[in-house]
């Protein structure tokens, strides 16, 4: 603000001679929080001068400033006009802000009554100067949205601990921007801590108790001991999702999906998702359809089906997820975007995301915090998700808070983004449902995370077979005193005369002949319809299904160049440049195509037929190794272009992120999409294979097993560079061991192509084959600019990916007398020395496709050599890595009869690899001269 207009204001009397306390008070509890103050202080504050852009004058220079200014101003006036201000008005609006601040921290939170807070000295009257002798005075309530703008002292005190030390505590100051908090404020302190429901509602609401309740005691008495983990103590999770569902479909949603571990697991299937209670019966009693593979435990299941809202039929899915609680989280937002990106949807209206955590789980599982970083960025913002915890607060047997957790909250995570989080009694459904309605309007208006903490206890031990008071007797011997959820609603309900007597108990015989009659029971229950999203073309495909993808050579050529051309205005770094004049020389025939020009045709060649291709990866645009330049940022103005996405018009779009650096969540948040969306070619690359070590648990318990246990079909292609360069042990392997001993049930394809025109091929047939199983790619590194690495377009057209590839010298097959069989790089370390050699009497054989094994073709290479008995496997691995212990039972039944394998490379190691190039090289070196030599 200009002195001008400052002295304007203090001409207005309210800045002059013995006001100057007020205001500076004033303005102390703005910088406390900009929303404490009314509007008109607000904005004088906000006006206050800046040192330059975007730079905050120092507090104490603003408050000198207006301080001088009325100092002159009492001067030119000789005399103070206005009498000093009642001080204790400044200290009402410091009571009012600390009760949106800390008054969390006294709220009735715990229905065990044994969650005790340290008193907060903020929130009392005498911190702020006041007392009840102040009670009667009438005091401006500033910005305390409660409809009047001034009320008792009494009146503030009481609505105030209304408001923000009820059943519901409000931690929401910690967010920067000044709407968002206002328009909690609006939310919260609009109904004054007592939001008003219909009879109608509180009777569904009552029915809901009922049914959670009602269910968990039935699975109580007719399976005993069995293991179900229960919701009892948390029964308002039912009504809070049912809620939420119902409000997210009112407000145009169209698809919700929740993820969440076991505590309630059964009972959200059954009494929201609309599962049959027969089928869960069925589980319990060990009945299982043949044809599901080999299946998982009924808590892990997921389920799909259709309830309708009054703005129409909502599509739920329930994700199936494995033990490791946290980790389907990711998988959530992944199967979210797709669908929004399958919808058109580009900020998350018509698609929700729930997920539901357990209160040790969210404070000790970093995939959380992973997660929540990812929330707000390009490749995998979903706008916002509801993220409610079952706190019953134990978790397994550890309740001590220093146990689980070095923060307050088990929730305080949510605060790294800002999200608002809302504490809540579970014992208080209809402020269950406020809050839930509360946060998902937050959500759709502002796109962002929210946090439900539903503060309850668990009735029994983490599962139904556990004795809890061995370990928390305190508690325990509350929890078995303490009234059910339903009898307490169904009480209070009574007394305010929404339920006649005896309607409680009918209900819940009701609700129990529903159980016994084993058909759904969820009212907004509605028949599955079709989704866009069809994976019938899918289902029941081996690997040898018959597909085209042969491609003209004049339309490579077409192809090529105009993935290579880019526009004259977009200056591109020098050494960019000189890439894309190379490949306008490949695409025109004129000089070998790299793997860069190969791996970047067949994506160009995919969009051109109208595929959609996602590929994230932390440095995917360019290319770790400085190979792909798929985004091409300018060096005038970092403007970036995509040549892949400027092939032709109508053409599919591919979308290339450079990720955040993670790779638990993001490869979770990939396979999640890959499950939801079949037509679109997914892929993950990782910085260096290694990196993927990362991911472990996704790779174990999604991505290896996921159609076994679930039935759950997905196409992820996992781009992990692997080869020994002397980089050391972090760099060199992509652990190809993990993933060959995970191979079975031909769950996934393992790959490690050593020509452009294989990679070509392999990335072509993993969207064009209409199978959608994972694929693992061992990249490489070196052979990006391997002057034997190198392809001719002609190779390219034929449409076949070869599992595995014979000798490719002229040799003469009766002067054989040993083969080599190898994968990977070190084939041109054989190569080449074998040359050099002058060698004929030994012959190469690449197997490209490690898994799925290819026995046919190796056995049709192999006719030429059914003379030779010596074989070898040579691997740039230690002997206990690498493919050798996985698939040397392959490679021996491939062989002749009477013939024997041995094994060439490095000696076991823990280490994957050395770290001194000189004995790098000296191994390599070794390793091959053992192969090519024959004893």
């Amino acid at each position: 603000m200009q002195d001008g207009v400052m002295q304007a204001w203090l001409e207005s009397s309210h800045l002059a001679g013995g006001n100057m306390a007020y205001v500076e008070e004033l303005f102390e509890l703005y910088l406390d929080d900009p929303t404490a103050v009314g509007d008109e202080w607000r904005k004088f504050f906000d006006q206050l001068p800046r040192e330059g852009a975007g730079v905050d004058t120092k507090h104490s220079a603003v408050r000198e400033q207006f301080r001088t200014l009325a100092k002159n101003k009492l001067k030119q006036a000789g005399t103070v006009t206005a009498g000093a201000p009642d001080q204790k008005q400044v200290k009402v609006l410091q009571l009012i802000n600390a009760y949106r601040f800390r008054g969390h921290q006294h709220a009735n939170l715990d229905p065990l009554d044994l969650w005790k807070q340290e008193p907060v000295a903020d929130l009392s009257l005498e911190h702020h100067d006041l007392s009840k002798d102040d009670f009667d005075k009438e005091f401006n309530v500033g910005s305390l949205a409660v409809g009047q703008e001034t009320m008792k002292l009494g009146e503030i005190f009481e609505v105030l601990n209304n408001i923000y030390c009820g059943p519901i505590g409000a931690e929401y100051m910690h967010i920067v921007s000044t709407e968002e908090k206002r328009w909690i404020q609006q939310r919260l302190e609009g109904v004054r801590g007592r939001p008003e429901f219909k009879s109608e509602q509180q009777q569904k609401i009552l029915k809901e108790l009922i049914a959670a309740d009602g269910l968990e005691k039935y699975l109580g008495s007719k399976f005993p001991g069995a293991k179900r983990f229960s919701l009892e103590g948390g029964d308002s999770l039912i009504p809070m999702l049912k809620a939420l569902i119902s409000r997210a479909g009112e407000q145009g949603g169209k698809e919700v999906v929740i993820g969440m571990a076991h505590r309630g697991r059964l009972n959200v299937l059954v009494n929201v998702l609309g599962k049959k209670p027969q089928d869960l019966f069925d589980e319990f009693a060990g009945k299982h359809s043949n044809n599901k593979g080999s299946g998982d435990v009924k808590y892990h299941s997921g389920f799909s089906s259709d309830f309708a809202t009054p703005g129409g039929d909502v599509h739920l899915a329930l994700a199936f997820n494995p033990s490791h609680l946290e980790i389907v989280n990711p998988v959530v937002m992944g199967s979210v975007r797709a669908r929004m990106d399958r919808l058109g949807d580009k900020t998350g209206a018509k698609v929700l995301p729930i997920t539901i955590h357990g209160d040790s789980a969210i404070a000790g599982q970093g995939i959380v915090q992973e997660t929540f970083n990812m929330s707000q960025t390009r490749a995998y913002q979903v706008g916002g998700s509801i993220r409610i915890v079952v706190n019953n607060q134990v978790g397994f047997t550890t309740s001590k808070r220093e146990d689980t957790r070095s923060t307050q909250y088990c929730t305080d995570i949510a605060k790294m983004v800002q999200a608002p989080i809302f504490h809540v009694n579970a014992d208080d459904p209809e402020a269950v449902v406020f809050v839930t309605q509360l946060a998902l309007d937050f959500r759709n208006t502002f796109k962002r995370d929210v946090m439900i903490d539903l503060v309850c206890y668990r009735r029994h031990g983490h599962n139904e077979a556990d004795e809890p008071s061995a370990t928390q007797p305190l508690m325990y011997t509350k929890v078995k005193k303490h009234p059910v959820a339903r009898a307490i609603y169904a009480e209070r309900l009574s007394k305010a005369g929404v339920l006649e007597s005896g309607d409680d108990d009918q209900l819940v015989s009701d609700y129990r002949d529903a159980l016994d009659k084993g058909e759904i029971v969820v009212d907004e229950w509605r028949e599955m319809k079709s989704h866009s999203s069809d994976w019938t073309p899918y289902i029941g495909q081996e690997w040898d299904v018959e597909y085209d993808a042969k491609i003209s050579k004049q339309q490579l050529e077409k192809i090529g160049v105009a993935m290579s051309t880019v526009p004259k205005e977009h200056k591109l770094h020098s050494r960019v440049q000189k890439v894309y004049e190379e490949r306008m020389k490949m695409a025109n025939g004129e000089k070998a195509a790299d793997w860069g020009f190969a791996e970047t045709l067949a994506y160009a060649t995919l969009v051109d037929e109208g595929v959609h291709i996602r590929l994230t990866g932390q440095d995917s645009g360019r290319g770790t190794f400085f190979h792909r330049h798929a985004v091409l940022h300018n060096q005038k103005d970092a403007a970036t272009y995509m040549p892949l996405n400027n092939i032709r018009d109508g053409q599919g779009q591919i979308e290339i992120y450079d990720s955040v650096l993670s790779e638990a969540a993001v490869v979770a948040f990939e396979y999640g999409y890959a499950t939801a969306e079949p037509k679109s070619l997914v892929m993950w690359e990782a910085q260096f294979g290694d990196f993927v070590n990362g991911a472990q648990v996704v790779i174990d318990q999604f991505l290896s097993s996921g159609e076994q246990k679930w039935g759950r079909l997905c196409g992820l292609t996992l781009l992990l560079p692997h080869g020994y360069e002397g980089q050391g042990p972090e760099h060199s392997s992509a652990r190809l061991e993990r993933f060959l001993q995970l191979s079975a049930d031909h769950n996934w394809s393992v790959c490690v192509p050593t020509t452009p025109a294989q990679v070509f091929h392999m990335i072509r047939r993993q969207q064009l084959r209409p199978v959608r199983r994972p694929l693992i790619v061992m990249t490489p590194k070196s052979l990006l600019r391997h002057p034997l690495a190198v392809s001719e377009l002609d190779e390219m057209t034929t449409g076949t990916f070869q599992n595995a590839i014979g000798e490719i010298d002229s040799l003469a097959p009766k002067k054989v007398k040993r083969v080599v069989i190898c994968s990977g790089k070190v084939y041109y370390d054989l190569l080449q020395e074998r040359r050099k050699r002058e060698q004929e009497d030994v012959a190469i054989i690449r197997i490209e496709q490690l898994y799925p094994f290819p026995a046919e073709e190796v056995a049709e290479i192999m006719k030429d050599y059914q003379h030779v008995k010596d074989f070898v496997w040579c691997q740039e691995e230690p002997q206990n890595q690498g493919a050798w212990y996985s698939s040397q039972h392959n490679f021996r039944a491939a062989i002749p009869k009477g013939a024997e394998l041995t094994y060439a490379g490095r000696e076991a190691s823990a280490a994957p690899a050395v770290g001194y190039l000189s004995e790098h090289n000296k191994q390599q070196q070794k390793l091959v001269d053992d192969a090519l030599t024959i004893k």
